[in-house]
Formats: structure tokens, C-alpha cells, sequence
């Protein structure tokens, strides 16, 4: 059946995910307060208040969420708060549809699972007792047992997005023609540490939606796109960025050791696997609100486990639209991307939200 109408239950897939776990995929870690209430930092993309340190409370019992901070909902559109759907649409930039085929893809839910236990986000076993993991959780993403192909590495929109040939034959990127998911879009093979291809995005190249596709079931918090190749670099230093055009772009310019988060949040699974790999850290995220405010949230997570530098990229600009001087000039400047902790980071950041 085609996924993009397969009928998804809404009910199901709310009852049987609870907010906490679904937050810990995110990588946000909240304070528990009083009993089912957990509250900090507000981990939307819109929230931009560096006052409202505590401003996300979140009712595990209820299964919802609220931001308090108005410019947060200002931004939103006047909407406070919501259950795990909303806030996967929100953090994902897709519909309420797509939010909850995305959660039934992922975690194994569907319209045919068990009634939940009423306010629990859980359901039911078949013997009665109660489960704080009803659904399955992958804790690894299969590989895929085909490659596509033919895939042009020449298309235009390479060239508009400043990839180079070479580079694009390099990460096996290019324009797919073929029938399929991702037909007419440009592909990018995204591999697990291991190396085995386990998925591609499927980038559009005009004004479809969604902007990226990528197989049913497929989690990009298992992963970090480019970590196989940054690894066998050699270096114990590495980029750390956003998307993968910001990826091939900067490989492009020089430096090999850089991985992308595939977003701007960094989950419990990629940080083990950036501190089982890697001796030192160089964020490198948008030079938008939002992408200082994931270098804030990233530096935070990290704390004084790793060595971390940050870079700070020209404001409303993303990595990708840097030429290669313009990028080496930051990555190579000891003043831009000179060594400091996270607290450190969140001062400056602090700074910088203010003057905004």
C-alpha cells in the first residue's frame, strides 16, 4: 500500500507513545518538579526567549505540553501547547498526518493496537499487565538490500547548491529519475557507523513537500550522516553540522572529519556515538536563531565531557552557502573557533540572543 494514504489511527499512536520518551529521541532531557510535571529549557525551533529558562512543562500523566513564554507562541501562532503530535510537527516542520505516520512508522504503532491505558501514553499487554515500553523500539536501523540507481551526480541542482562534481560522486549523491519513493528528487546515501548503507533522503529540488523523504521506519537519531568516512579520516577532531549539503560543502573545502545531525537536535544515541569516536567537538550549525540556539542546547548536552569549540557562522546564513575560503577562513581561525566550555558557550550565546 502507498504509505502517503495509509489510514493511521490518531488515537492509537497518541496513546501508545508517552511525551517523556518521545522527548528523550529529541536528546531533551527535562527536570522532574512535582510527581507527572517535568519543566526547562523550551526545545521548539520557535522558541527564542533566552530569559524563559523554564518556560516547557511537560505532564507525563496527561501525555501533553505547554511553553509559557508568549513570543514562543507568538511564534507558533497563538498555540501554547499540545500532545506528542503537535509537538512532532512542530519539531519536524510537517503536518499532524505526517507527524503520526511518522511515529506509526517508527515506533511499530498502528490502528490496531490494544485501547491505552487512560492519561498513561501506555497500553495494555495481551496478559493485562501494564507496560512502560509498548511499542518496539529500534535500537539499530536495517540496512537496505538494494542500491539506487542510475543516479546523475552532474544535475544542476548540485551545481545551484554549490556541490562540485567530484564531491557529489564522492558521497554518492545525485538526481534519481527512476521510479519510486524518491523519484525526481536528488539522493543522498546515508550510512551507520559501520558503513551499510541504511537509507537515503531524497532531497526536492523544486517547491515539492516535503522538502527531504525518507524510507518508512528509517530514525535519523540513530545516526550521523558522513560518521563512517569522518572516522576513517583519522582525526579525533570533528565538524559538526546540521545538514548534508553544510556536510559535503565543507569535505568540499578541505576537512574531511565532519559529520551532520541530519537537524538541529543531537539525540542520546548520536552523542554516544560522537564521544566513542571522536576526542574533540567543532559545532559549526546555521548562523540563524535557531541554529544558535541548537549550538546553546548542544554545548549544554555535552557539558565538560569532550572538548568543545564552537564556530560561529555569519548571521542568517547556513554552513552550504559559505564559499570554501569563506569556510576555511572560520575553521581555521583560532579567534572563531577557539576552545571554551559549555558554560562559556551559554554566556555567549546569551549575548547574542540579546541583541537580536
Amino acid at each position: 500500500m502507498d504509505q502517503s494514504r495509509a489510514w493511521t489511527d490518531f488515537a492509537a499512536v497518541k496513546a501508545a507513545l508517552g511525551i517523556e520518551r518521545l522527548l528523550e529521541q529529541y536528546g531533551v532531557k527535562l527536570r522532574r518538579r512535582v510527581g507527572s510535571h517535568l519543566r526547562g529549557l523550551c526545545p521548539l525551533p520557535q522558541h527564542s526567549s533566552w530569559e524563559s529558562r523554564e518556560s516547557f512543562i511537560v505532564n507525563t500523566r496527561k501525555n501533553v505540553w505547554v511553553c509559557h513564554s508568549q513570543s514562543c507562541v507568538a511564534a507558533r501562532g497563538g498555540q501554547a501547547g499540545g500532545n506528542v503530535l503537535d509537538l512532532v510537527a512542530i519539531m519536524e516542520h510537517c503536518s499532524i498526518v505526517e507527524a503520526a505516520r511518522r511515529l506509526s512508522a517508527r515506533f511499530g504503532t498502528d490502528g490496531h493496537m490494544g485501547r491505552g491505558l487512560e492519561g498513561t501514553g501506555f497500553k495494555k499487554n495481551e496478559g493485562g499487565a501494564s507496560s512502560l515500553f509498548p511499542f518496539s523500539v529500534a535500537t539499530q536501523n536495517a540496512p537496505l538490500r538494494f542500491v539506487l540507481c542510475p543516479v546523475d551526480s552532474r544535475h544542476p541542482y548540485l551545481h545551484q547548491r554549490g556541490i562540485e562534481y567530484q564531491t557529489a560522486e564522492y558521497f554518492q549523491a545525485g538526481f534519481y529519475s527512476a521510479s519510486g519513493l524518491l523519484e525526481g528528487r536528488v539522493v543522498i546515501p546515508v550510512h551507520n557507523r559501520h558503513g551499510q548503507l541504511v537509507a537515503y533522503a531524497g532531497r526536492a529540488i523544486g517547491q515539492a513537500e516535503p522538502r527531504y523523504k525518507f524510507p518508512t521506519g528509517f530514525q535519523k537519531s540513530l545516526e550521523l550522516f558522513n560518521l563512517h568516512r569522518a572516522v576513517r579520516s583519522g582525526d579525533r577532531r570533528v565538524v559538526v553540522m546540521e545538514g548534508f549539503f553544510d556536510c559535503m560543502r565543507v569535505h568540499q573545502a578541505g576537512f574531511p572529519n565532519v559529520v551532520a545531525l541530519m537537524g538541529s537536535a543531537l539525540s542520546a544515541t548520536q552523542q554516544e556515538l560522537l564521544l566513542a569516536h571522536f576526542g574533540e567537538l567543532v559545532l559549526m550549525m546555521d548562523g540563524d536563531k535557531a541554529g544558535r540556539r541548537a549550538s546553546q542546547r548542544i554545548a549544554a548536552q555535552l557539558g565538560n565531557q569532550i572538548p568543545l569549540r564552537v564556530v560561529e557562522v555569519p548571521a542568517d546564513r547556513q554552513p552550504d552557502q559559505l564559499n570554501g575560503t569563506e569556510i576555511r577562513r572560520l575553521l581555521e581561525t583560532d579567534g572563531a573557533a577557539a576552545q571554551i566550555s559549555g558554560a562559556e558557550h551559554n554566556a555567549r550565546i546569551a549575548t547574542v540572543e540579546r541583541s537580536l
